[in-house]
């Protein structure tokens, strides 16, 4: 037996390859947040604030190898955010007229903004927008994208706060359910994945879930690659993510989400610059994120293979 080493078998154990750091995803799905509700009109050139403009934005993103547009829409006259049911029909109308194979991700995030005034504590002061669970879903259940957000709790959201109690976003997930479209569930820290998982467990929420996990916003989590990791690490078995970060960690994070199995978003919502003084497009953007992805070894997913990857329903 001389030169012969005996090495103890120990038993084999079934191992979650998606939690495993290194799990480059190989097919990603790039999602543009075309517009955003934050204060960027006249901080860059061209952002898209009327209904066509937002469309024919969204329609140049998809162009350049976005599966998913993520739409808010904002009043066409002062280009500050809006929730106004006719916009959205509008925006989605435009979209959808000219034929393009691309999916529609609308946000439901608009109304839960408070902003604190002393002299007001109980009713807020200017920016406030509340709104209960029908009223933020209003255009969803109209409209019926094949995916809608659900920002899934509290947030200190610069110097105001974002306000969904678990009531209200149950009854919101309970309508999206109903209506059929999948929600993006949006974490800005572990505690609203929590959450997302006690929807899960009372049947609010169809698998496969999918998660968008926001970093950098204040006062949520930050655009590290601690804290990403550690929010995909919470995220439930079987969970389809995305993962971004907002400002000049954008695109450090298109490949900080590859590399730990994600797929990502870009877009003015996020960030409003391509270079140093150069203002972006979100055509721009999602070709930037597109090179990002083919240069780390990856394909870009197409609209039909993104449907298929979330287990979306394509109404329309």
């Amino acid at each position: 037996m001389t030169g012969v080493v005996l090495r103890r078998r120990t038993p084999s154990r079934k191992v979650d390859k998606s939690r495993r750091g290194g799990s480059l995803n190989a097919n990603v799905i790039i999602s543009c947040a075309v517009t955003g509700a934050g204060d960027t009109v006249g901080k860059h050139p061209a952002i898209p604030v009327t209904p066509r403009q937002i469309a024919e934005s969204a329609l140049e993103a998809h162009a350049a190898g976005a599966a998913i547009v993520h739409l808010h829409v904002r009043d066409p006259k002062t280009g500050k955010a809006a929730r106004d049911q006719k916009l959205y029909r509008e925006t989605v109308g435009f979209i959808r007229a000219s034929g393009a194979d691309v999916v529609i991700n609308l946000t439901a995030g608009m109304g839960g903004d408070f902003v604190f005034d002393p002299s007001h504590p109980a009713s807020g002061g200017p920016g406030t927008d509340m709104a209960d669970a029908s009223e933020r879903v209003a255009h969803v259940e109209e409209l019926k994208p094949e995916i809608c957000t659900l920002d899934c709790g509290y947030l200190n959201f610069g110097d105001g706060a974002f306000l969904a109690t678990a009531g209200v976003l149950r009854e919101m997930a309970r309508r999206v359910q109903a209506a059929g479209v999948k929600p993006e569930i949006e974490c800005f820290e572990l505690g609203h994945i929590w959450l997302a998982k006690q929807l899960m467990a009372e049947g609010l929420i169809d698998p496969p879930p999918l998660f968008q996990l926001c970093l950098g916003i204040p006062w949520g989590a930050e655009a590290t690659t601690e804290a990403i990791l550690a929010m995909r690490n919470h995220l439930p078995a079987g969970a389809n993510w995305a993962g971004f970060a907002i400002g000049r960690m954008q695109m450090p994070f298109v490949a900080q989400a590859i590399l730990l199995g994600g797929h990502v978003r870009v877009g003015l919502e996020d960030n409003i610059w391509l270079d140093r003084g150069v203002a972006a497009t979100n055509g721009a953007l999602v070709n930037r994120a597109r090179e990002v992805v083919e240069r780390m070894g990856a394909s870009i997913a197409t609209p039909a293979e993104a449907r298929v990857r979330l287990g979306l329903k394509q109404q329309i």
